[in-house]
Formats: C-alpha cells, sequence, structure tokens
C-alpha cells in the first residue's frame, strides 16, 4: 500500500516482506510521539517504540571487510530513514518491512546498560575495541530522549573499554564529557559520516539524520575536544553524490577531521527498488545515469555480496572513484591510517558490595 506525501520520511511505503507468505494492512495506533532533530517537524507518521527483551548486547561478527569483531546497538530499526541503508532488510527478519516500517517502528533495549556491564565483567571477555552502530545509528533522534547510548558509554568508560563510533548524527557531541576521558587513554574514536554538503539532497536522501552544516560543527567540537574524528564519505552513490567527494573532504579536513574513508552504496533486495521509487520521485532526470554507474561497479547488477567487493565496487568507474578519493584524501592530508585503540587501561571496577576489589 502506497503512502504519498510524507514529510520526513524517505520512503512512501512498506514493500512486501521476502519472508513473510501473508501480509495485513493495518492502520497503526498513534502510541508515541515523533522525536525530531533539533531543525525538523515531526513527520505525520508516527514513530512506534517497541521493547526489545534481548538478553545480550555484544554482537559479533567474522566479517574480513569490517575493522572489528564486536559491536552494540542500543535500537534496532532507525529514525534517520536513510533510503540508502543497508541495515533495511535487518527489519525483515522481525516479520516487519525494510520500507517505513524500518524508520518508525524502532525496538530499544531498555536494559543495554547492565547487559553490556555484566558481559564487560565475565572473565572470558577479552579486552578489544567495541563499534557502536554497527548496524543502526546508536545517536539517532530517540537517543537525546532516552539516553541509552549514553548510559552504555558510561559503561564503557568505567571498564575503560576501547569504543569507536560511527554516526550521521550532532547529537554525539552531548557525550564529549564520557569519551574526551577514553581518548586520552587512545580509547576511543568517532567516525562521522558525510553523505553530501548539499543540504536539499541531504533532507530527501536522509530526512532525519543532522544536517550536513551540523555534522560539520560536530567533527569541529570532537576535534577541538581531542576526540580522534574520522570522515566517511558513506556511501558513496554513482552518479547522485561522487562528484562532491573533493568538496567533502575539504570541509572535513578544515573541520578538524584526521582521516578518511569511503564505502559504496550496497543495494540488496528490496533496498535496490527503494533507491529506484526514490529517484523517480527526487532526482528522475538523474535516474538513468545513476543506476547505470551502480550497475557498472558491481558487474551488470545492483549488488555484490562478495567479501573484498562489496566495499568497495569493481570495474573501471569504481576505480575512478577510488582514484578521486585517494587524490583528495592525499590533498587534505586524510590519508593517514587510523591508530589502533588501546587496550591495556582496561580494568574490571568492583561491584557493589565487592569487599576484595577494595585491596
Amino acid at each position: 500500500m502506497s503512502l504519498p506525501d510524507l514529510p520526513g520520511r524517505a520512503v512512501l511505503r512498506n514493500p512486501p516482506n521476502r519472508f513473510e507468505p501473508l501480509r495485513l494492512d493495518l492502520d497503526d495506533p498513534d502510541l508515541e510521539p515523533a522525536e525530531t532533530a533539533d531543525d525538523e517537524s515531526p513527520p505525520p507518521a508516527p514513530t512506534l517504540l517497541y521493547r526489545d527483551a534481548t538478553r545480550s548486547l555484544l554482537a559479533s561478527n567474522d566479517s574480513p571487510d569490517l575493522p572489528f569483531r564486536w559491536s552494540v546497538n542500543p535500537y534496532r530499526g532507525c529514525e534517520h530513514g536513510c533510503v540508502y541503508c543497508y541495515a533495511r532488510p535487518s527489519h525483515e527478519r522481525l516479520g516487519w518491512s525494510a520500507g517505513l516500517d524500518f524508520e518508525r517502528r524502532i525496538l530499544v533495549k531498555e536494559d543495554a546498560p547492565a547487559i553490556l556491564a555484566r558481559e564487560l565483567a565475565h572473565p572470558r571477555w577479552i579486552p578489544q575495541v567495541v563499534a557502536f552502530s554497527g548496524n543502526t545509528d546508536c545517536y539517532q533522534p530517540v537517543e537525546r530522549r532516552l539516553g541509552i547510548t549514553r548510559r552504555c558509554l558510561e559503561v564503557m568508560a568505567a571498564f575503560r573499554n576501547p569504543v569507536a563510533i560511527v554516526t550521521k548524527s550532532a547529537l554525539v557531541v552531548r557525550d564529549v564529557d564520557v569519551l574526551a576521558p577514553l581518548a586520552r587513554l587512545g580509547a576511543a574514536s568517532v567516525a562521522v559520516s558525510l553523505t553530501t554538503l548539499d543540504p536539499s539532497l541531504a533532507r530527501r536522501l536522509e530526512p532525519r539524520a543532522a544536517s550536513p552544516e551540523r555534522r560539520l560543527d560536530a567533527i569541529a567540537r570532537l576535534s577541538s575536544a581531542g576526540i580522534p574524528v574520522h570522515a566517511m564519505v558513506a556511501p558513496v552513490i554513482p552518479g547522485l553524490n561522487d562528484e562532491e567527494i573533493p568538496r567533502i573532504l575539504a570541509a572535513a579536513a578544515e573541520a578538524g577531521a584526521s582521516g578518511a574513508s569511503w564505502l559504496l552504496v550496497r543495494l540488496a533486495a528490496p533496498l535496490d527498488a527503494l533507491l529506484d521509487e526514490w529517484l523517480q520521485e527526487h532526482a528522475p532526470l538523474r535516474r538513468e545515469r545513476v543506476l547505470a554507474r551502480i550497475r557498472g561497479t558491481r558487474a551488470g547488477k545492483m549488488n555484490d555480496t562478495a567479501f573484498g567487493r562489496r566495499m568497495r565496487g569493481q570495474g573501471e568507474y569504481a576505480a575512478q572513484v577510488a582514484a578521486l578519493f585517494s587524490a583528495s584524501a592525499r590533498r587534505h592530508g586524510l590519508d593517514r591510517e587510523r591508530p589502533a585503540l588501546e587496550t591495556k587501561w582496561f580494568r574490571r571496577p568492583p561491584r557493589p558490595g565487592d569487599q576484595l576489589g577494595l585491596f
């Protein structure tokens, strides 16, 4: 069922769940008020919050394409509503849709801080980097009210376990007081995702994320607090934002970023259809060019799941994007490797009532 004209939402409908043989459309009760970014008004399609009664928090992966093994995601689904988000299909495993459901049905892990403390305190835990936002953004708008990410970071600070954050929200600067002491130990870093510098394009592509200007301000404020900040041009959508790479890196360097990287857009089903519909609605004159160039980086397909290729693509156009990024990063001093985060400061704080921890 199509839902026309939904301000603040990236997609206009819920495509069928590929794993559900039956589908029923019902009107949703207005159970929760929508959270908003500072400069946005609530959309008419309300955000619904659900309690996620998970018993574990640290999620592991063995992907050779990712620089971390463990990650924390306080929320499932993401109100930022980025049309291209690779995490959208994960909502289908919950029986919902990767479309509108993903950005308005948000599962909240209320007990995340306590679970995280228990897992880090376990004798089998070997201190290592934990990524925040391995799947969905830990600083999406509802975090402003709930503060679950902040409380999880306070746990990380108590254990002095290294943490690497990825976000496209300016809300991360709220937690400078928690991150800066970890950064002084070499145990914290932040990566800020910059997709475009065009506020109009950003509003349509990532409708409820922070504006480009506010993300650059976040880089500046984190950097001035001594927290290493990495700029991510992610995702690069060929034919849509790839020409902005030099300008994005110049702005990130001026703001204080210490390094940069890029990722090619990944369009597992049904993201390919959702992006196509978005192009028809918001960039019809670019649609054919964008789709053709994406296929040109994916051997004629819209997606490629092979390790070693899925993040960068292949072919002549992918090589051109890589060369453009490399030259621009080198020009602005952003071609440095990210320093490894320190684990040597890890400690297990004494538990309440644990007298042995005093000696």
